[in-house]
């Protein structure tokens, strides 16, 4: 059991290894520098293409939202949305969607949930419902780490801690469903429920639903919405072929200990516990 289906790609992270250990002994006979290995690996001038590589993948969000674009317009055009915009605000990611009743969805983007920036978010007051969709485009990261660690180490605690609701998260990419990053839903089945948006052909997404509540004062335990009481994840679920018993559902109890408060995250699904966290202080960082 585990919070989410997929997990880690030992065998990618041993090629990515191996890879690393042959562009560290053989960077030096790329390019046209002039410099001989020795003064090659002094001279820093490895370290700081590594290091801008890495940057650039990571201030890069523009493949992140060509597949939000994609993925919102193929919900347009199966009419599960009415309509979708991004947000005018440079400093955010927030997609303002129209679902068909009429309620107002708001997708915060983020990347791996592992990482502080889980913790920057803030529910528009208008919003009625509001999702954090994380991609996680490196393949060779920890899926299981990255959501947990997202939902219960950092989510949970910015929730109880500010007040802020959060109705769902999803967490799905690209990467998910490829060579990369194999997707269990869509292992084994005759006809792999994939489906093609643009130049991208996904599974199912992994879909979780958070309490319409927060626990504090004399609610300690907050029980996860039915998911279609989150009309967002709803629409998820069935444009792209899920099936109810792969739906996440969150629940929060908190307790007060010495003026400590304590929070237990549970991840249900398909009738079954999945994981459970014992009473943990909150700490944000």
């Amino acid at each position: 059991m585990s919070v989410i289906p997929c997990e880690q790609n030992a065998g990618l992270r041993g090629q990515i290894e191996k890879f690393a250990e042959v562009l560290k002994t053989h960077a030096h006979e790329l390019g046209d520098h002039g410099l001989d290995d020795k003064e090659f690996y002094n001279s820093g001038l490895f370290r700081g293409a590594i290091e801008r590589i890495r940057g650039q993948f990571i201030a890069d969000v523009r493949p992140k939202r060509e597949f939000v674009q994609h993925i919102l317009n193929h919900l347009e055009d199966q009419k599960l949305i009415s309509g979708w915009e991004l947000s005018e605000a440079s400093e955010r990611n927030d997609y303002w969607v129209q679902m068909p009743g009429g309620r107002n969805a708001v997708i915060g983007l983020t990347g791996a949930m592992d990482g502080q920036n889980t913790t920057i978010f803030q529910r528009p007051l208008d919003a009625d419902e509001f999702v954090i969709w994380s991609m996680m485009t490196n393949a060779a990261g920890d899926p299981r780490r990255n959501a947990w660690s997202g939902i219960h180490t950092r989510l949970s605690a910015e929730m109880i801690s500010r007040d802020q609701r959060v109705d769902g998260v999803i967490i799905w990419d690209m990467v998910c469903g490829t060579v990369g990053r194999p997707c269990p839903k869509i292992m084994g089945e005759m006809e792999p429920r994939l489906t093609d948006v643009g130049p991208f052909r996904v599974p199912p997404a992994c879909l979780y639903s958070f309490p319409g509540i927060i626990p504090g004062g004399a609610v300690t335990i907050a029980i996860a919405q039915q998911l279609e009481d989150v009309t967002l994840l709803q629409a998820f679920h069935t444009c792209f072929r899920g099936r109810d018993d792969e739906v996440n559902f969150v629940d929060f109890e908190i307790e007060v200990v010495g003026g400590e408060t304590r929070r237990k995250t549970t991840v249900t699904r398909g009738g079954i516990v999945q994981l459970e966290s014992e009473m943990t202080p909150i700490r944000r960082g």
